[in-house]
């Protein structure tokens, strides 16, 4: 995807997240973003299933209700603590009986209640 489509979806997104009647929600399935520079980017419940987010640039972007692709094309990018406690925060909160996974909660949940999110995910101190 060239620069021009993505900003081009980038403002169609903006519209849409305002209610604005020609806006259109950023559809970025299987898109290819490897390397791409979103700084800052209102990727607020954006579709990025199966995009290729690999050595892209999320610092700063708002991700919130968006899906993080869980395989390798989210391999190697840059984001920011505000992200990572996000996605931290998101591994609290599963369900997983085994004794190794409590082992992991407690290790992040420290980092996962800084999240933004982590009241609204039902995470709190001592839990």
């Amino acid at each position: 995807m060239d620069r021009a489509e993505l900003d081009n979806i980038l403002i169609e997104h903006s519209k849409w997240l305002k209610n604005v009647n020609d806006g259109k929600r950023a559809d970025l399935r299987d898109a290819d973003l490897e390397d791409a520079d979103l700084r800052d980017a209102d990727l607020r419940a954006a579709i990025l299933w199966d995009a290729n987010l690999e050595g892209a640039n999320l610092e700063g972007a708002n991700l919130d209700f968006s899906c993080w692709p869980l395989w390798c094309g989210s391999k190697g990018v840059k984001v920011d603590l505000k992200l990572v406690y996000l996605l931290l925060a998101h591994v609290a909160c599963l369900e997983c009986d085994e004794p190794e996974y409590t082992e992991i909660q407690k290790i992040i949940m420290p980092y996962a209640l800084k999240s933004h999110r982590a009241e609204d995910l039902g995470l709190e101190e001592g839990k």
